[in-house]
Protein backbone atom coordinates (compact mmCIF):
# COMPACT_ATOMS: atom_id res chain seq x y z
CA UNK A 1 0.00 0.00 0.00
CA UNK A 2 1.11 3.31 -0.63
CA UNK A 3 1.76 4.96 2.64
CA UNK A 4 -0.14 8.07 1.36
CA UNK A 5 -2.92 6.58 0.73
CA UNK A 6 -6.14 6.11 2.88
CA UNK A 7 -6.79 2.82 4.13
CA UNK A 8 -10.02 1.21 3.34
CA UNK A 9 -9.88 -0.89 6.79
CA UNK A 10 -7.54 0.23 9.87
CA UNK A 11 -6.66 -2.36 12.03
CA UNK A 12 -5.19 -1.95 15.66
CA UNK A 13 -3.07 -4.91 16.76
CA UNK A 14 -0.62 -6.87 15.71
CA UNK A 15 -0.94 -9.62 17.45
CA UNK A 16 -2.62 -13.17 15.78
CA UNK A 17 -6.09 -11.43 15.89
CA UNK A 18 -5.02 -8.58 14.36
CA UNK A 19 -2.84 -9.73 11.38
CA UNK A 20 -5.13 -13.11 10.97
CA UNK A 21 -8.28 -10.15 10.31
CA UNK A 22 -5.75 -7.83 7.71
CA UNK A 23 -4.93 -10.83 5.65
CA UNK A 24 -8.83 -12.06 5.32
CA UNK A 25 -9.60 -8.78 4.49
CA UNK A 26 -6.86 -7.67 2.37
CA UNK A 27 -7.43 -11.17 0.28
CA UNK A 28 -10.77 -9.47 -0.76
CA UNK A 29 -9.04 -6.51 -2.08
CA UNK A 30 -9.09 -4.41 0.57
CA UNK A 31 -6.43 -1.97 1.45
CA UNK A 32 -5.30 -2.76 5.10
CA UNK A 33 -3.05 -0.95 7.78
CA UNK A 34 -2.40 -2.76 11.01
CA UNK A 35 -1.31 -0.13 13.75
CA UNK A 36 1.08 -2.14 16.44
CA UNK A 37 2.49 -0.09 19.48
CA UNK A 38 5.45 -2.29 20.00
CA UNK A 39 8.52 -1.27 18.09
CA UNK A 40 8.57 -4.81 16.21
CA UNK A 41 5.94 -7.24 15.41
CA UNK A 42 6.21 -10.39 17.68
CA UNK A 43 4.54 -12.91 20.01
CA UNK A 44 5.33 -14.28 23.93
CA UNK A 45 4.49 -17.65 24.49
CA UNK A 46 4.94 -20.83 24.22
CA UNK A 47 2.81 -23.39 22.51
CA UNK A 48 -0.51 -23.08 21.16
CA UNK A 49 -3.56 -26.02 19.99
CA UNK A 50 -4.98 -25.13 17.09
CA UNK A 51 -8.76 -27.22 16.15
CA UNK A 52 -10.52 -28.34 13.25
CA UNK A 53 -12.38 -25.31 13.01
CA UNK A 54 -9.33 -23.16 12.60
CA UNK A 55 -6.91 -25.80 10.56
CA UNK A 56 -10.13 -25.42 7.93
CA UNK A 57 -9.67 -21.46 7.68
CA UNK A 58 -5.65 -21.88 7.37
CA UNK A 59 -6.20 -24.36 4.71
CA UNK A 60 -8.72 -21.66 2.79
CA UNK A 61 -5.68 -19.28 3.32
CA UNK A 62 -3.42 -21.20 1.35
CA UNK A 63 -1.39 -21.46 5.17
CA UNK A 64 -2.13 -24.76 6.05
CA UNK A 65 0.95 -26.70 4.61
CA UNK A 66 3.12 -24.15 6.20
CA UNK A 67 2.03 -24.47 9.25
CA UNK A 68 2.50 -28.17 9.54
CA UNK A 69 6.00 -27.73 8.77
CA UNK A 70 6.29 -25.72 11.93
CA UNK A 71 3.86 -27.26 14.22
CA UNK A 72 3.17 -31.01 15.15
CA UNK A 73 0.07 -33.04 14.42
CA UNK A 74 -0.80 -35.06 17.65
CA UNK A 75 -2.20 -38.58 17.83
CA UNK A 76 -4.56 -38.26 20.54
CA UNK A 77 -5.57 -35.55 23.15
CA UNK A 78 -5.50 -38.03 26.60
CA UNK A 79 -6.71 -36.86 30.18
CA UNK A 80 -5.45 -38.15 33.03
CA UNK A 81 -5.87 -37.65 37.01
CA UNK A 82 -3.07 -35.06 38.06
CA UNK A 83 -2.77 -37.60 41.41
CA UNK A 84 -2.86 -40.91 39.92
CA UNK A 85 -2.06 -40.39 36.38
CA UNK A 86 -4.82 -42.56 35.58
CA UNK A 87 -6.41 -42.00 31.98
CA UNK A 88 -9.79 -40.57 32.17
CA UNK A 89 -11.01 -40.05 28.30
CA UNK A 90 -9.11 -39.63 25.01
CA UNK A 91 -10.00 -38.37 21.88
CA UNK A 92 -8.38 -39.89 18.68
CA UNK A 93 -6.80 -36.86 17.10
CA UNK A 94 -6.59 -38.70 13.18
CA UNK A 95 -10.59 -40.02 13.58
CA UNK A 96 -11.61 -36.39 14.24
CA UNK A 97 -9.42 -35.36 10.96
CA UNK A 98 -11.97 -37.91 9.55
CA UNK A 99 -14.90 -36.55 10.79
CA UNK A 100 -14.14 -32.59 10.69
CA UNK A 101 -12.04 -32.60 7.51
CA UNK A 102 -8.80 -30.74 8.90
CA UNK A 103 -6.37 -31.49 11.58
CA UNK A 104 -5.71 -30.98 15.04
CA UNK A 105 -2.65 -29.04 15.35
CA UNK A 106 -0.25 -27.68 18.25
CA UNK A 107 1.99 -25.05 16.92
CA UNK A 108 4.36 -22.29 18.93
CA UNK A 109 2.31 -19.03 19.18
CA UNK A 110 5.36 -16.89 17.71
CA UNK A 111 5.17 -19.59 14.02
CA UNK A 112 1.90 -18.67 13.96
CA UNK A 113 1.82 -15.20 14.36
CA UNK A 114 4.88 -15.47 11.66
CA UNK A 115 2.93 -17.10 9.34
CA UNK A 116 0.27 -14.35 9.21
CA UNK A 117 3.12 -11.90 9.58
CA UNK A 118 4.59 -13.23 6.05
CA UNK A 119 0.81 -13.57 4.52
CA UNK A 120 0.30 -9.83 5.19
CA UNK A 121 3.12 -8.83 3.82
CA UNK A 122 2.65 -11.10 0.68
CA UNK A 123 -1.34 -9.63 0.30
CA UNK A 124 0.30 -6.08 1.06
CA UNK A 125 -1.11 -5.28 4.19
CA UNK A 126 1.04 -1.94 5.53
CA UNK A 127 2.24 -2.76 9.08
CA UNK A 128 3.15 0.23 11.06
CA UNK A 129 5.22 -0.21 14.27
CA UNK A 130 5.42 2.38 17.66
CA UNK A 131 2.36 3.27 17.07
CA UNK A 132 -0.02 3.12 20.58
CA UNK A 133 -3.35 3.99 19.94
CA UNK A 134 -5.07 5.75 22.93
CA UNK A 135 -8.36 7.02 21.54
CA UNK A 136 -11.25 5.82 19.02
CA UNK A 137 -14.08 7.69 17.95
CA UNK A 138 -16.47 7.57 15.00
CA UNK A 139 -16.15 10.29 11.96
CA UNK A 140 -19.19 11.03 9.61
CA UNK A 141 -17.50 8.78 7.03
CA UNK A 142 -15.87 6.15 9.30
CA UNK A 143 -13.89 5.69 12.21
CA UNK A 144 -10.45 7.50 13.84
CA UNK A 145 -8.25 6.41 16.02
CA UNK A 146 -5.51 8.93 18.41
CA UNK A 147 -2.56 7.63 18.62
CA UNK A 148 -0.15 8.77 21.81
CA UNK A 149 2.29 10.77 19.91
CA UNK A 150 -1.31 13.31 19.17
CA UNK A 151 -1.31 12.09 15.41
CA UNK A 152 -4.74 10.49 14.43
CA UNK A 153 -5.09 8.04 11.47
CA UNK A 154 -8.83 7.14 9.97
CA UNK A 155 -10.63 5.13 7.91
CA UNK A 156 -14.68 3.61 6.67
CA UNK A 157 -13.39 0.82 9.36
CA UNK A 158 -11.43 0.64 12.15
CA UNK A 159 -10.98 -2.67 13.81
CA UNK A 160 -9.91 -3.15 17.70
CA UNK A 161 -8.11 -6.21 17.94
CA UNK A 162 -5.88 -4.74 20.71
CA UNK A 163 -6.27 -8.02 23.37
CA UNK A 164 -7.47 -8.36 26.48
CA UNK A 165 -5.95 -4.83 28.01
CA UNK A 166 -7.61 -3.25 24.61
CA UNK A 167 -8.21 0.68 24.74
CA UNK A 168 -11.24 0.28 22.86
CA UNK A 169 -13.14 -2.34 25.21
CA UNK A 170 -12.48 0.12 27.46
CA UNK A 171 -13.69 3.54 26.36
CA UNK A 172 -16.40 1.42 24.34
CA UNK A 173 -17.83 -0.78 27.05
CA UNK A 174 -15.91 0.11 30.38
CA UNK A 175 -16.03 -3.01 31.98
CA UNK A 176 -13.26 -4.80 33.94
CA UNK A 177 -11.01 -7.73 33.55
CA UNK A 178 -12.22 -10.99 35.79
CA UNK A 179 -9.46 -12.86 37.77
CA UNK A 180 -10.47 -16.58 38.11
CA UNK A 181 -7.51 -17.10 40.97
CA UNK A 182 -5.11 -18.76 38.91
CA UNK A 183 -2.20 -18.17 37.44
CA UNK A 184 -0.58 -20.39 34.41
CA UNK A 185 3.44 -20.62 33.76
CA UNK A 186 4.97 -21.96 30.78
CA UNK A 187 7.63 -23.20 29.28
CA UNK A 188 8.82 -25.02 26.18
CA UNK A 189 12.41 -26.63 26.14
CA UNK A 190 14.26 -29.39 24.05
CA UNK A 191 12.77 -32.51 23.64
CA UNK A 192 15.90 -34.30 25.54
CA UNK A 193 15.04 -32.50 28.40
CA UNK A 194 11.90 -34.76 28.81
CA UNK A 195 12.27 -37.78 27.16
CA UNK A 196 13.16 -39.70 30.53
CA UNK A 197 10.32 -38.15 32.79
CA UNK A 198 7.47 -40.83 31.32
CA UNK A 199 5.87 -38.48 28.51
CA UNK A 200 3.91 -38.90 25.49
CA UNK A 201 5.92 -37.10 22.68
CA UNK A 202 2.97 -38.04 20.24
CA UNK A 203 -0.05 -36.87 22.32
CA UNK A 204 -1.47 -33.84 24.16
CA UNK A 205 -2.28 -35.04 27.29
CA UNK A 206 -4.20 -33.10 30.31
CA UNK A 207 -3.66 -33.53 33.33
CA UNK A 208 -5.96 -32.10 35.67
CA UNK A 209 -6.51 -32.17 39.45
CA UNK A 210 -7.43 -30.78 42.56
CA UNK A 211 -7.33 -26.77 42.01
CA UNK A 212 -4.74 -27.29 39.37
CA UNK A 213 -3.76 -28.80 35.68
CA UNK A 214 -0.67 -29.47 33.54
CA UNK A 215 -0.47 -29.98 30.32
CA UNK A 216 2.14 -31.34 27.59
CA UNK A 217 2.63 -31.36 24.16
CA UNK A 218 5.89 -31.32 21.22
CA UNK A 219 6.33 -28.77 18.89
CA UNK A 220 8.32 -27.62 15.88
CA UNK A 221 8.30 -31.06 14.33
CA UNK A 222 8.59 -33.27 18.15
CA UNK A 223 12.51 -31.02 18.65
CA UNK A 224 10.74 -29.15 21.33
CA UNK A 225 7.98 -29.76 23.99
CA UNK A 226 6.02 -27.67 25.69
CA UNK A 227 4.37 -27.98 29.35
CA UNK A 228 1.58 -25.52 30.79
CA UNK A 229 1.03 -25.35 34.77
CA UNK A 230 -2.16 -23.51 36.09
CA UNK A 231 -2.92 -23.92 39.55
CA UNK A 232 -5.12 -21.56 41.75
CA UNK A 233 -3.27 -19.15 43.80
CA UNK A 234 -4.11 -18.58 47.92
CA UNK A 235 -2.67 -15.40 47.77
CA UNK A 236 -5.05 -14.72 44.96
CA UNK A 237 -8.23 -15.67 46.96
CA UNK A 238 -6.79 -13.33 50.27
CA UNK A 239 -6.74 -10.51 47.73
CA UNK A 240 -3.36 -10.08 47.56
CA UNK A 241 -1.85 -8.22 45.05
CA UNK A 242 1.31 -10.70 44.73
CA UNK A 243 0.43 -13.65 43.38
CA UNK A 244 0.97 -16.27 41.61
CA UNK A 245 4.95 -16.94 42.64
CA UNK A 246 6.98 -19.75 41.85
CA UNK A 247 6.45 -20.75 45.46
CA UNK A 248 2.75 -20.69 45.31
CA UNK A 249 3.66 -22.95 42.32
CA UNK A 250 5.78 -25.53 43.84
CA UNK A 251 2.91 -26.22 46.36
CA UNK A 252 0.32 -26.62 44.29
CA UNK A 253 1.65 -29.44 42.66
CA UNK A 254 3.33 -31.20 45.49
CA UNK A 255 1.29 -34.45 45.78
CA UNK A 256 0.51 -34.77 41.73
CA UNK A 257 1.81 -37.20 39.99
CA UNK A 258 5.53 -38.40 39.04
CA UNK A 259 5.18 -36.70 35.52
CA UNK A 260 3.81 -33.65 36.55
CA UNK A 261 6.14 -33.48 39.58
CA UNK A 262 8.74 -33.83 37.09
CA UNK A 263 8.17 -31.36 34.90
CA UNK A 264 7.39 -28.32 37.45
CA UNK A 265 11.43 -27.57 37.38
CA UNK A 266 11.72 -26.58 34.21
CA UNK A 267 9.16 -24.07 34.14
CA UNK A 268 9.98 -20.61 32.99
CA UNK A 269 10.10 -18.94 36.81
CA UNK A 270 10.92 -15.31 35.38
CA UNK A 271 7.13 -14.52 34.23
CA UNK A 272 4.11 -16.41 34.76
CA UNK A 273 0.39 -14.97 33.25
CA UNK A 274 -2.72 -14.49 35.58
CA UNK A 275 -6.03 -15.83 33.86
CA UNK A 276 -7.47 -13.19 33.81
CA UNK A 277 -11.22 -13.09 31.39
CA UNK A 278 -14.29 -10.86 30.79
CA UNK A 279 -17.89 -11.31 31.14
CA UNK A 280 -19.76 -11.19 27.82
CA UNK A 281 -20.91 -8.28 26.20
CA UNK A 282 -23.79 -8.24 23.69
CA UNK A 283 -22.61 -5.25 21.60
CA UNK A 284 -19.21 -5.39 19.71
CA UNK A 285 -19.80 -3.04 16.72
CA UNK A 286 -20.15 0.64 17.69
CA UNK A 287 -20.84 2.88 14.65
CA UNK A 288 -17.49 1.98 12.72
CA UNK A 289 -15.31 0.38 15.42
CA UNK A 290 -15.91 -3.23 15.77
CA UNK A 291 -13.88 -5.28 18.57
CA UNK A 292 -12.46 -8.20 17.79
CA UNK A 293 -10.22 -11.21 19.19
CA UNK A 294 -9.57 -10.67 22.88
CA UNK A 295 -11.10 -7.05 22.66
CA UNK A 296 -14.40 -7.95 21.78
CA UNK A 297 -14.13 -12.15 24.24
CA UNK A 298 -11.49 -12.87 25.90
CA UNK A 299 -11.99 -16.90 27.54
CA UNK A 300 -10.26 -18.20 30.36
CA UNK A 301 -7.61 -21.10 27.95
CA UNK A 302 -9.15 -24.26 28.91
CA UNK A 303 -10.66 -24.72 25.70
CA UNK A 304 -7.91 -23.64 23.60
CA UNK A 305 -9.61 -21.70 21.31
CA UNK A 306 -8.87 -18.24 22.13
CA UNK A 307 -6.89 -17.49 19.28
CA UNK A 308 -9.02 -19.32 17.10
CA UNK A 309 -11.55 -17.68 17.85
CA UNK A 310 -9.80 -14.10 17.02
CA UNK A 311 -8.91 -16.02 13.21
CA UNK A 312 -12.94 -17.05 12.74
CA UNK A 313 -13.82 -13.70 13.48
CA UNK A 314 -11.64 -12.08 11.51
CA UNK A 315 -12.79 -14.44 8.45
CA UNK A 316 -16.70 -14.03 9.28
CA UNK A 317 -15.76 -10.53 8.57
CA UNK A 318 -14.42 -10.64 5.58
CA UNK A 319 -16.89 -13.45 4.37
CA UNK A 320 -19.65 -10.67 4.78
CA UNK A 321 -17.78 -8.23 3.32
CA UNK A 322 -17.02 -10.39 0.09
CA UNK A 323 -20.62 -11.67 -0.28
CA UNK A 324 -22.22 -8.23 0.00
CA UNK A 325 -19.58 -6.36 -2.58
CA UNK A 326 -20.90 -9.71 -5.44
CA UNK A 327 -24.14 -8.20 -4.28
CA UNK A 328 -23.32 -4.57 -4.84
CA UNK A 329 -23.31 -2.39 -7.93
CA UNK A 330 -19.88 -1.92 -9.15
CA UNK A 331 -17.77 0.62 -8.18
CA UNK A 332 -19.62 1.63 -4.79
CA UNK A 333 -18.12 1.48 -1.11
CA UNK A 334 -18.15 -1.70 0.89
CA UNK A 335 -21.47 -1.21 3.11
CA UNK A 336 -19.70 -1.53 6.18
CA UNK A 337 -22.68 -1.20 8.53
CA UNK A 338 -24.38 -4.58 6.75
CA UNK A 339 -21.00 -6.60 7.56
CA UNK A 340 -20.79 -5.49 10.74
CA UNK A 341 -24.41 -6.22 11.82
CA UNK A 342 -23.88 -9.61 10.24
CA UNK A 343 -20.23 -10.40 11.75
CA UNK A 344 -22.13 -9.13 14.82
CA UNK A 345 -25.37 -10.94 14.30
CA UNK A 346 -23.34 -15.09 14.30
CA UNK A 347 -20.35 -14.21 16.62
CA UNK A 348 -21.38 -12.82 19.37
CA UNK A 349 -23.33 -15.96 20.52
CA UNK A 350 -20.79 -18.54 19.40
CA UNK A 351 -18.38 -16.75 21.39
CA UNK A 352 -20.62 -16.12 24.29
CA UNK A 353 -20.69 -19.70 24.62
CA UNK A 354 -17.11 -20.70 24.58
CA UNK A 355 -16.44 -18.54 27.01
CA UNK A 356 -19.54 -19.55 29.24
CA UNK A 357 -17.98 -23.00 28.86
CA UNK A 358 -14.31 -22.28 29.30
CA UNK A 359 -15.66 -20.84 32.69
CA UNK A 360 -17.41 -24.25 33.47
CA UNK A 361 -14.76 -26.48 31.81
CA UNK A 362 -12.28 -25.14 34.46
CA UNK A 363 -14.20 -25.70 37.52
CA UNK A 364 -14.54 -29.01 36.38
CA UNK A 365 -11.17 -29.86 35.78
CA UNK A 366 -10.36 -28.92 38.97
CA UNK A 367 -12.71 -30.43 41.52
CA UNK A 368 -11.67 -32.45 44.83
CA UNK A 369 -13.15 -34.87 46.83
CA UNK A 370 -16.19 -36.65 45.66
CA UNK A 371 -16.63 -34.16 43.09
CA UNK A 372 -13.85 -35.65 41.38
CA UNK A 373 -14.65 -38.91 41.84
CA UNK A 374 -17.66 -38.51 39.95
CA UNK A 375 -16.27 -36.67 37.70
CA UNK A 376 -13.71 -39.19 36.67
CA UNK A 377 -16.71 -41.77 36.45
CA UNK A 378 -18.62 -39.64 33.84
CA UNK A 379 -14.99 -38.96 32.03
CA UNK A 380 -13.84 -42.65 31.90
CA UNK A 381 -17.56 -43.52 30.38
CA UNK A 382 -17.30 -41.39 27.46
CA UNK A 383 -16.64 -43.62 24.02
CA UNK A 384 -13.60 -42.46 22.16
CA UNK A 385 -15.66 -41.60 19.29
CA UNK A 386 -18.49 -39.58 20.77
CA UNK A 387 -18.53 -36.28 19.21
CA UNK A 388 -21.58 -34.98 21.31
CA UNK A 389 -19.13 -32.58 23.07
CA UNK A 390 -17.11 -31.62 19.97
CA UNK A 391 -19.20 -31.39 17.47
CA UNK A 392 -20.54 -27.38 18.54
CA UNK A 393 -17.20 -25.79 18.29
CA UNK A 394 -14.83 -27.94 15.84
CA UNK A 395 -17.43 -28.13 12.95
CA UNK A 396 -17.21 -25.53 10.22
CA UNK A 397 -17.49 -21.52 11.22
CA UNK A 398 -20.74 -20.54 10.75
CA UNK A 399 -21.84 -17.70 9.41
CA UNK A 400 -25.45 -16.81 9.96
CA UNK A 401 -26.86 -17.63 13.26
CA UNK A 402 -29.28 -20.65 11.68
CA UNK A 403 -25.69 -22.11 10.81
CA UNK A 404 -24.69 -22.47 14.19
CA UNK A 405 -24.92 -25.95 15.26
CA UNK A 406 -26.69 -26.95 18.88
CA UNK A 407 -25.10 -27.33 22.19
CA UNK A 408 -23.83 -30.39 23.79
CA UNK A 409 -25.90 -31.76 26.80
CA UNK A 410 -24.07 -31.59 29.80
CA UNK A 411 -23.99 -34.27 32.19
CA UNK A 412 -24.51 -33.71 36.17
CA UNK A 413 -22.31 -34.70 38.30
CA UNK A 414 -25.65 -35.84 40.36
CA UNK A 415 -26.01 -38.34 37.66
CA UNK A 416 -23.52 -40.49 38.88
CA UNK A 417 -24.41 -43.01 42.55
CA UNK A 418 -21.53 -42.24 45.01
CA UNK A 419 -21.27 -45.63 45.29
CA UNK A 420 -19.94 -45.71 41.65
CA UNK A 421 -17.53 -42.47 42.54
CA UNK A 422 -14.60 -44.96 42.91
CA UNK A 423 -11.36 -43.11 43.38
Amino acid sequence: MNPESSPDVLVVGGGIGGLSSAFALARQGLRVRVLERAKEFGEVGAGLQIAPNCTRILAEYGLLEEAKTLGVLPENMVMRDALDSRELTRLDLRDLERRYGFPYMVIHRSDLHGIFLRACRRAGVELLTDRTVVGYRNTADGAQVLLEDGRAESGPLVVAADGLHSAARRLLVGDDVVSSHYVAYRAAVPIEQVRENGIAEKDVTVYIGPRCHFVQYALRGGDMFNQVAVFRSPRALAGQSDWGTPDELDAAFEATCETVRKGIPLMWRDRWWQMLDRDPVETWVHGRIALLGDAAHPPLQYMAQGAIMAIEDGWVLAEHHARLAKSAEPCTAPDWDAALAAYQAVRVEHCHRVQTTARAWGELWHLDGEPRRRRNAIMRARDTYDYSFTDWVYGPTALTPDEEPPMFTPIPLSSVPAADATP
